[in-house]
């Protein structure tokens, strides 16, 4: 490992006093409660969305001390927030009424094809069909949708606390893998197909079955372990509001197309979204409040992850090429914990002569782990925007996640490695 500057010492610090900060962002909201003076401070330290916005600006503003602002400013600059943008604006259009209304729609008529309780198999195709589709309609989508559609179904006044952790446990995990039938639609996947090579037909092969046995025995397992308790929480309220005309829907859905087209053009799919601001006001009947907060929490969480995580390869690149293909695959999964998926893979596909045992171990790791905690994969903090609300203090336990990830998270350990 080679001698670390004083900046990366310094970063490896902040990074892990940040990691430590997302587990006492609900320290914070006690303390806003108890010391209502500076309740605003405390509020504000106590969104997770802001803890590695928050620490990502004093690692720049040391960098600036130890090497100028010109440096601070460069480095920036030589960051991709391609990723950041794209769930931001991917956020704002699928989570408008005419998709959403539409969505819930054909979800609700498959589930009542099916000739069983129709509350626990909307649940069930939630956590299962949904998830899979973000192979197609990436990742940060599939989380938008889910989380949205199970906030008025699972997430309400009488859900108890394990039914709302075991349900968001699953629907994390779940993305996490499901995003593996296509090599576009999972950030870690993304990072390592170009340089790698992998087309649709070798991530259909190598990930597509075991992916999607993982997530249907997932999406089943809490359906009938909390059948009777979803039952009980009944169908989700009517919704109210204008009838959304077809054409209305027909635009929403291009413009969210256009945005999935050209996830890897900001420049392309931030201008396809001040359009579809424009349009949204002039048809805004046909609306809902646009999640801009939330979108831009997590937009601002996954850019400070992208600054922080800048500053860790010197550290985390030599630990994973100590491992083989075996140890790979459990050593990413244990540290996508701590850190972003993205970035493991990212730094595997820096580096030259890996064996195709190995790179294959090292993203089936890298998703297995992405539903242990919020940072662990890049749609989690839209997820967690969504639904947070409707937990206790307003916040997701960060053990509570962990603990109710671990159980299909082992479901997919055995699916990679078994199957």
């Amino acid at each position: 490992m080679p001698t670390p500057t004083t900046l990366q010492l310094l970063a490896a610090a902040l990074f892990a006093v940040a990691l430590v900060h997302t587990f006492a962002t609900g320290f914070f909201e006690r303390l806003a409660h108890r010391q209502p003076a500076h309740a605003g401070l405390w509020h504000l330290l106590g969104e997770v969305e802001v803890v590695f916005g928050f620490w990502a600006l004093v690692l720049v503003l040391a960098m600036a001390g130890l090497d100028g602002g010109g440096a601070a400013v460069q480095y920036l600059e030589s960051r991709n927030f391609t990723e950041p943008l794209f769930v931001f604006a991917i956020m704002v259009v699928a989570g408008t009424r005419p998709i959403l209304h539409y969505a819930a729609l054909s979800v609700r008529r498959l589930a009542q094809l099916i000739p069983l309780p129709t509350e626990p198999v909307l649940v069930f195709l939630l956590l299962s069909l949904v998830p899979l589709l973000g192979s197609f309609i990436t990742e940060p989508a599939a989380m938008t949708l889910a989380a949205l559609m199970l906030r008025d179904t699972v997430f309400t006044a009488g859900a108890s606390r394990r039914l709302r952790y075991a349900v968001l446990g699953v629907l994390f995990v779940n993305v996490s893998i499901g995003g593996t039938l296509t090599p576009y639609a999972a950030p870690p996947v993304l990072m390592v197909a170009g340089p790698w090579g992998w087309d649709l037909h070798f991530m259909l092969q190598t990930f597509g079955a075991k992916a999607a046995v993982a997530v249907v025995v997932n999406a089943l397992a809490v359906t009938l372990i909390f059948g009777r308790e979803i039952r009980s929480l009944g169908s989700a309220p009517a919704e109210v509001g204008e009838p959304i005309p077809l054409t209305v829907l027909a635009v929403h859905l291009l413009f969210l197309v256009g945005v999935v087209v050209f996830a890897h053009h900001p420049v392309v799919f931030i201008g396809l979204l001040l359009f579809f601001l424009g349009f949204t006001t002039a048809y805004a009947r046909y609306q809902q409040p646009l999640i801009l907060r939330e979108a831009l929490l997590v937009a601002f969480f996954l850019g400070g992850l992208v600054v922080l995580g800048g500053q860790q390869q010197w550290w985390l690149q030599p630990v994973l090429m100590q491992m083989d293909a075996t140890s790979v695959y459990y050593g990413a999964a244990a540290l996508t914990a701590i850190t972003d998926n993205a970035a493991l893979t990212y730094l595997g596909s820096l580096v030259q002569g890996l064996s195709d045992e190995f790179k294959v171990a090292l993203v089936a790791g890298a998703v297995t782990g992405g539903g242990l905690t919020v940072i662990a994969n890049a749609p989690n903090p839209a997820g967690a925007a969504i639904l947070r609300g409707r937990f206790e203090d307003g916040a997701i336990s960060p053990l509570g996640l962990l603990l109710a990830a671990l159980p299909p998270t082992l479901v997919a350990i055995a699916a990679f490695r078994l199957l």
